[in-house]
């Protein structure tokens, strides 16, 4: 029996009124989704705990069957793993994202323009975190470079708990001035924000992408600190072989932090753009290789939701289904008995462009076990309308790897 997990992130929505109070999911030309749906088990999951915040950090680890109340130990960490830093127990991280800022005059009455400065090749942020570290980098504060907008700080010796960061995507569009870092041990890393617009702003990669018509990533934004994860391997905890396919080092770090393997795809790259059918054939790889269990993550979804596409969210949905799952589904029952999983981490509505703690929509498919569910059309509605609630995103994989049927 092989598993698989297709974790559309942030797939989920509210109705929309241009959407004839619709929602992506609902509109979206997804046969394959649709089928495996009526054939299947639907229902809701709360993959995000009471009192927590519905980051894809806490949902993927509860979908992923790890409890974040007893496993989460903050965002950056996990992306730190995935980098390949070497984190010391007194080692505290942080995400440093790369972020276009507006030119008023003093930094705390800029404007949050763009939280990932116009999707920033990995190549030239690259260039931007390694100047960074050249000026601001010390024993004390060192940044590396990740993927896309996407980096890590080190703070040796920092605080678990410095005061409030606020994830940059969370305000797009609004003065930062009550949304920069506040607390009793935050000043020294709100001063390097300030120094990093000071040292960006005519680098020669951001006067290069003004002249290409594109935003600038004037500067870092420092949130989602954390300490060194420590979870349960995957394999000892579920006694399945486990793979992550996913193009954001959150991911990848769950994965490794599992000791799972993580597979690169050239061309993955987060966004509409990514190369779906390269992470269909990785996963499909994985299979081959006598891999038991993969997880599929496509951020698409919840990045269209940040930036308030609606019509790419919509196209984003139709080319998971198109490229990832209607191929895989297929090569799977060519080979055997498989179960699949289908799902989003949390909702990510256009109309809020950040995420939401509300249960979302999932599907289990059984090759060996199809039943009439009676659900056509795979959304937020029809799940509801099932009556199928799990309470605890952690126990949706045990769901799955017991193909518990409603």
């Amino acid at each position: 029996m092989k598993y698989a997990v297709v974790l559309c992130d942030g797939m989920a929505d509210y109705p929309i009124s241009a959407l004839k109070d619709q929602t992506p999911m609902s509109v979206a030309k997804k046969p394959c989704m649709d089928f495996l749906s009526s054939k299947g088990q639907v229902g809701l999951v709360k993959t995000v705990p009471d009192g927590m915040k519905p980051g894809s950090d806490v949902a993927n680890l509860s979908v992923m069957g790890y409890d974040p109340a007893q496993y989460y130990t903050g965002r950056s960490p996990l992306e730190a793993a995935s980098i390949g830093i070497d984190l010391q127990d007194t080692d505290v991280t942080l995400r440093c994202n790369l972020v276009t800022l507006s030119e008023d005059h003093s930094y705390q009455d800029k404007m949050m323009v763009d939280y990932c400065a116009d999707d920033i090749s990995s190549q030239e942020a690259k260039i931007l975190i390694e100047y960074i570290q050249e000026k601001l980098g010390s024993e004390i504060f060192h940044f590396y470079p990740g993927v896309s907008y996407r980096h890590c700080l080190v703070w040796k010796n920092g605080r678990p708990h410095p005061g409030t960061l606020t994830p940059p995507h969370d305000i797009t569009g609004r003065k930062i001035t009550q949304y920069i870092p506040n607390g009793p041990y935050v000043s020294e890393l709100y001063k390097l924000m300030v120094q990093s617009y000071n040292l960006l702003k005519s680098h020669p990669v951001n006067l290069d992408r003004i002249k290409r018509g594109k935003r600038p990533a004037n500067s870092i934004w420092l949130w989602g600190e954390g300490q060194r994860p420590r979870l349960d391997s995957f394999e000892s905890k579920f006694h399945k072989k486990g793979s992550v396919v996913s193009a954001v080092d959150l991911i990848k770090g769950i994965g490794l932090c599992a000791k799972m393997s993580s597979v690169d795809v050239d061309g993955a790259t987060g966004y509409i753009d990514t190369n779906f059918t390269g992470k269909m054939e990785a996963a499909l790889q994985e299979f081959r290789k006598g891999q038991d269990f993969v997880y599929i993550h496509v951020e698409a979804p919840d990045e269209c939701g940040h930036r308030g596409e609606m019509e790419n969210k919509i196209k984003a949905i139709e080319l998971i289904d198109e490229k990832i799952l209607t191929p895989l589904t297929a090569a799977l029952r060519e080979a055997g008995p498989f179960r699949i999983m289908v799902l989003p981490d949390h909702p990510t509505p256009l109309s809020t462009k950040t995420h939401a703690s509300d249960p979302v929509p999932y599907l289990i498919y059984d090759s060996a076990r199809e039943q009439c569910s009676g659900v056509s059309c795979f959304c937020e509605e029809t799940a509801k309308q099932t009556g199928n609630y799990v309470e605890a995103g952690p126990m949706l994989i045990e769901k799955l790897f017991s193909a518990i049927q409603a």
